[in-house]
């Protein structure tokens, strides 16, 4: 099974921008749908962006034109480029990711993002 780690959440002042990082390994990358959720405090977790197998990627509205979700097969990492970024992003952000061969879904730990000024 896959093991993911999400790194590059930080404090960033309002109108800025962060590059986060999810590394994978214990599996092929390739067999994977990946995603972003983050979750607020007091808030469900939601989805944030998706990409699959071919690079067709997903948003939600609230960070269509704002965020970019890409993957890099060859080094097994998912990238969450995050600009204009507003105080309502503040969340944890999590990597996940879906096994193409029966849909179980594996999580990262985590990582802090905070927008303040």
């Amino acid at each position: 099974q896959v093991q993911l780690v999400e790194s590059g959440g930080d404090l960033v002042q309002p109108g800025g921008s962060l590059r986060l990082s999810c590394a994978a390994s214990g599996s092929s990358f390739r067999f994977y749908a990946m995603a972003w959720y983050r979750q607020a405090p007091g808030e469900q977790r939601e989805l944030v962006a998706n990409i699959i197998h071919d690079d067709t990627a997903t948003y939600a509205d609230s960070v269509k034109g704002r965020f970019t979700i890409s993957r890099d097969n060859s080094t097994n990492t998912l990238y969450l480029q995050m600009n204009n970024l507003k105080p309502e992003d503040t969340a944890v952000y999590y990597c996940s990711a879906d096994r193409y061969s029966d849909f179980r879904r594996f999580w990262g730990q985590g990582t802090q993002v905070t927008v303040s000024s």
